[in-house]
């Protein structure tokens, strides 16, 4: 029964789509758009606006259905309202970024996406928390308090606390403060860590690219061995092996996962570094600076290094994410970021089990959707300037 409801929907679609098509064409006089439109465009049209409908209907419902009903779609809400706020302040940042500012500034937000404008403006916010995070966190990282599975909301009547708007874990400790001190240790090692990664990657493949011969084999045959093994099972292995190593020390342990998660990212770096650093030796300027006697340092920093700034930042955000994800999921595994300081890969662990009340207490549920819903905003928005400066650096226009 359920497969028939299934095929008389996509069929009912199939011709909500080719009826879309044929008032495009009756409409606009049989425009090339809708003239050479092909019937799976249409039904992508009609599957779109039945989705967006459906999304309504179902905002609506969890607004004003009973609890039993709008608990089942209080995440579909929270998604809602979410993709709204951060639409409408992303479009916000820009407006502002057009009138405020220098003239170089202000040309470059006109030329911006809402996205890039939303993706700055969440950098931003979280290296503004993370800079000041011993400032704006109520209690802290470590601290256990009296109060402990307090629900986030700040309703008492829910099991909420004021004093605590996104409630406390097992043990008292407070959210809101962990999230912040979160962003602190998570994010600022994952900088670190990539900084790290492009220095030693970058250093070495511009030097690959410069010296060629036996130099350039040697390290790129030992980074195709790296990169030949998964990433992310490499690096819990060295973890597990440095957990060892570090003993009680846990501070040591962080200092391993650096060093660690540096090296095989800068693999990578490597890679790109190379083959935009042979593209550059080629070139006439840098001829000309060897027939003036220029040394190898004038060459790498002065002369290739200026040319290959767009694809580096570009990556440089790309590794990032990668070096901000591998560094949760280590510590989601357990071998990260170790207690007493706050990651929200440790976080999500710690506060997973909440979810199987989503059922009926949404709000008890959302506490490790936190740690998680902050990894992942971060990472999108990371990505959204990124995909904004490769498209810019492109030379690519509308």
């Amino acid at each position: 029964m359920m497969l028939a409801y299934i095929f008389a929907a996509l069929l009912a679609l199939l011709a909500l789509g080719w009826a879309f098509r044929a008032a495009g064409r009756a409409v606009t006089g049989g425009a090339p758009y809708f003239r050479d439109m092909p019937l799976s465009i249409g039904f992508g049209y009609a599957l779109g606006a039945a989705l967006l409908l459906w999304v309504g209907y179902a905002y609506v419902l969890a607004r004003t259905a009973p609890p039993e009903v709008a608990n089942k779609l209080f995440f579909l809400r929270v998604a809602v309202e979410g993709l709204v706020l951060f639409s409408v302040a992303g479009w916000l940042f820009r407006l502002a970024g057009r009138h405020i500012g220098t003239a170089a500034s202000r040309k470059l937000f006109r030329a911006m996406p809402v996205t890039a404008a939303f993706g700055i403006l969440t950098i931003l916010v979280y290296a503004f928390v993370a800079i000041f995070a011993g400032w704006l966190a109520p209690f802290g990282q470590a601290e256990i308090l009296p109060q402990a599975n307090v629900i986030p909301g700040g309703n008492p009547a829910l099991g909420g606390d004021p004093a605590f708007p996104l409630g406390t874990d097992q043990i008292g400790r407070d959210i809101l403060s962990r999230l912040i001190y979160g962003a602190q240790n998570t994010v600022g090692i994952a900088f670190i860590t990539t900084c790290i990664a492009f220095l030693l990657g970058g250093s070495l493949g511009f030097l690959a690219a410069v010296l060629g011969g036996w130099l350039d084999q040697l390290l790129s045959r030992m980074v195709d061995v790296l990169m030949a093994i998964p990433s992310l099972i490499f690096a819990l292995l060295l973890m597990t092996i440095a957990s060892a190593w570090a003993g009680s020390e846990r501070w040591l342990l962080t200092v391993y996962m650096i060093l660690i998660i540096a090296v095989i990212d800068s693999t990578r770096v490597y890679r790109l570094a190379r083959a935009v650093g042979q593209n550059i030796v080629v070139m006439d300027y840098i001829e000309a600076a060897k027939l003036r006697g220029e040394r190898l340092p004038y060459l790498i920093f002065r002369e290739i290094l200026p040319n290959a700034t767009a694809p580096l930042l570009a990556e440089f955000g790309l590794r990032f994410c990668f070096v901000f994800l591998t560094i949760a999921a280590l510590s989601f595994l357990g071998v990260g970021i170790q207690p007493p300081l706050a990651d929200w890969g440790t976080m999500v662990r710690d506060l997973a089990a909440f979810i199987n009340y989503a059922a009926f207490a949404p709000l008890a549920a959302s506490t490790p959707l936190l740690a998680a819903g902050a990894i992942a905003l971060l990472t999108v928005a990371v990505n959204f300037v990124v995909d904004w400066m490769l498209y810019a650096s492109s030379g690519l226009k509308e």
